[in-house]
């Protein structure tokens, strides 16, 4: 596997789990490859207590083991660059596990019940397997420990893995990012990682979805062969009853009848109020999935995992959801909080090249408004094949999961200062008040991020006509959407035509569109202070029809 690219060595890599699961071979592995100190704190307990740990239970009992055990916890966590294997009960105490999960990335390990008792055979080091039934006892403490452990979000079953394939899916989690986001009344978290899809299961349990929770899994015609089955196995594995249900491919089905469908599929397959729905694809589906958990049984817990560069970046949070009628976009929906989004950028990989310079729009449209250093990079040159999986590619999975997260950050911050669009979100709308006209217009033939595309030059371009912005700026923003070889010319439709879908939008506050202009990279404002007159000289300087 290449090597991460994101890992922190700020951050600990803590290798849990019951006994007999590999945590002490698996962290001397890791250490290995990734040039780390090893802590095996068990070993650390027997040097410090000066007698193995065999003795502490018979000479000390359990809490006094229990007891070197957080103080333990308590102080590795203080420090960074380590490899940690835990004793298998050390991270059944909530604090110990909490203090841990705050250091770093915390993987647990399980395995069969028949792989451990192999594993174990003929060790007397155990205390809690001196007892006659050595299998007995192993079911009951698994079994009192299956909560706690499944508070892990990374999981790996090791019973039939080799210490090397364990290993490597142990550094792909520690490169994983974990971003918060905080809502009225809650967060939620953004997992961003290579390999991630595998390990949905797990993270699912995690924010405390109970086993046996059936979970609904909506994809469309063309994400669903690819990537359903291995969510599903995913799922249950974890104990969760995942079903299928599926939704047409296309803007053009991001209707109420298309969720009316999902009504009929979530009952069938016995999705109840303490079911979860999860998105499986692009922004249509987690549009449609969530406006579908928003009203079902008046709302179900919500999951995203985008499978398109546009949903990873921008509609896959935020908790806006909703589907269009025939007079424009979005304009019936719901804010849905999620509960758990997680973003693979792997499965970019099998994301046709136009998908993903539609999402190239919205990460750019994220570095115009909040993170110049981005914008910077991608104009500087460092335009790449889209298909980051090609033989051309050195490290370009790691590359766009650091992208992805810094454009994430943009929009992160505005939506927790502005969870239910009152005010500064709005911000978001750059280059969509033009986007959703052209978009309507063309029948969704062209894709959201094309339209946003151009709207985006739009807005600039009316920016530099009010006297609010430098030609400069338009210029660069233009270079930069053509270098990812994304439209900055408008469709020849009639300009009145597009001032009149304009009109259906539901960014619209009384008889005023409200524009989003950018001033600076970096710098947007929002007004509605823009002469239908400019507008259409713009939009005609673009191609669009004169009105004349």
């Amino acid at each position: 596997m290449p090597f991460p690219l994101n890992l922190s060595l700020s951050k600990n890599i803590v290798i849990t789990g019951f006994m007999g699961t590999g945590k002490t071979a698996i962290g001397r592995a890791v250490t290995a490859k990734l040039a780390r100190t090893f802590v095996d704190m068990d070993v650390e307990i027997e040097a410090r207590a000066g007698k193995p740990i065999a003795r502490i239970f018979a000479e000390d009992g359990e809490p006094a083991f229990r007891q070197m055990e957080t103080a333990l916890c308590d102080e590795l966590r203080t420090r960074g660059g380590l490899v940690i294997a835990t004793g298998g009960g050390a991270l059944v105490n909530p604090v110990n596990r909490a203090r841990m999960m705050a250091s770093g990335a915390v993987v647990c390990l399980t395995c069969g019940v028949d792989e451990i008792l192999r594993r174990v055979d003929g060790n007397v080091d155990r205390p809690l397997l001196a007892v006659t039934d050595r299998r007995a006892q192993i079911e009951r403490l698994l079994q009192a420990r299956r909560e706690a452990y499944a508070a892990i979000p990374w999981q790996i079953d090791t019973t039939a893995l080799s210490i090397e394939a364990v290993t490597d899916q142990v550094i792909e989690i520690a490169d994983v990012a974990t971003l918060p986001v905080h809502y009225p009344g809650g967060q939620y978290d953004i997992h961003i990682g290579n390999g991630v899809l595998k390990h949905i299961g797990g993270a699912l349990r995690a924010i405390g979805i109970a086993e046996g929770g059936r979970v609904a899994i909506i994809s469309n015609t063309v994400v669903a062969p690819l990537y359903v089955e291995q969510v599903e196995a995913s799922l249950q594995s974890a104990g969760c009853v995942p079903f299928v249900c599926s939704i047409p491919d296309g803007e053009q089905h991001k209707t109420l009848a298309t969720v009316a469908s999902l009504y009929d599929q979530f009952l069938a397959g016995g999705l109840d109020r303490s079911g979860t729905v999860l998105a499986l694809g692009g922004g249509v589906t987690g549009d449609v999935a969530g406006f579908a958990a928003a009203s079902y049984m008046r709302g179900v817990r919500f999951v995203q995992v985008p499978t398109t560069l546009l949903a990873m970046v921008d509609a896959s949070i935020g908790g806006k959801t909703g589907v269009d009628l025939p007079q424009g976009k979005n304009l019936v929906g719901a804010f849905k909080q999620l509960a758990l989004v997680v973003i693979d950028p792997a499965v970019l990989a099998t994301l046709p090249a136009d998908e993903f310079r539609s999402g190239m729009a919205e990460m750019i449209k994220h570095g115009v408004m909040g993170d110049a250093d981005l914008f910077t990079e991608l104009e500087s040159g460092q335009v790449d094949n889209p298909q980051y999986g090609s033989s051309r590619e050195t490290g370009r999975q790691g590359k766009w999961a650091e992208r992805i997260a810094r454009a994430l950050r943009v929009k992160i911050a505005i939506v927790e200062e502005d969870p239910f669009e009152q005010g500064r979100r709005a911000v978001l709308n750059l280059g969509h008040t033009v986007g959703h006209a052209l978009e309507r217009l063309s029948d969704f033939s062209l894709r959201h991020g094309e339209a946003v595309s151009i709207g985006m030059v739009a807005a600039a371009k009316i920016a530099v006509e009010l006297g609010r912005a430098d030609v400069s700026l338009a210029d660069r923003i233009e270079a930069v959407l053509s270098a990812w070889e994304l439209p900055v010319r408008c469709p020849p439709f009639d300009a009145d035509a597009i001032l009149a879908a304009m009109t259906h939008d539901k960014k619209k506050q009384g008889h005023e569109l409200r524009w989003v202009l950018p001033r600076a990279i970096g710098q947007v404002e929002i007004t509605a202070d823009v002469p239908p007159q400019v507008v259409c000289s713009v939009l005609c300087s673009l191609g669009a029809r004169s009105v004349a």
